[in-house]
């Protein structure tokens, strides 16, 4: 299966995860510039990024700043191993409704790996999801659906 980072783009932070065979290996949230540092120290690793998708609403100047990191992170990428994955894809597939919100995809990527108690654990016996946190779930559920589904 080997590696994918899958990044949750802000307009100045990204949420991302590196996953190694299946298994969470870091996770975490900072600022875009070091998420295309991270790009380039990773470059054997596929690489799946959140798209932004259209739903014909008016949208403000967060949302082009989005997309110009989307562009910079597959650019520094190399299109050809960057994977797009958009948000409704991932709801459909952790939670079998577009519908589902963030505390949802969180719960089922939770139950994925046993329930809370054997997905985060502790301090003292943490679990394979322990330090995911923020935005970094949302890049474990870009993870996911990029393993788990066709392009």
């Amino acid at each position: 299966m080997g590696a994918i980072l899958a990044i949750d783009p802000g307009t100045t932070h990204s949420g991302w995860v590196l996953m190694h065979d299946g298994r969470v290996s870091d996770s975490g949230v900072c600022e875009n510039a070091d998420v295309l540092e991270q790009i380039q120290d990773w470059g054997g690793a596929a690489v799946a990024i959140e798209m932004i998708a259209s739903y014909g609403m008016a949208v403000g100047k967060e949302v082009f700043e989005t997309c110009l990191w989307i562009g910079r992170f597959m650019q520094v990428a190399g299109p050809e191993r960057v994977r797009l994955v958009y948000r409704k894809d991932v709801k459909l597939h952790l939670c079998g409704s577009p519908r589902a919100k963030d505390p949802n995809v969180r719960q089922a990527l939770i139950d994925r790996w046993g329930g809370k108690a054997e997905a985060i654990g502790t301090v003292k016996a943490p679990g394979p999801l322990y330090g995911v946190k923020s935005h970094a779930w949302a890049a474990l559920g870009v993870a996911v659906t990029a393993l788990e589904t066709k392009p």
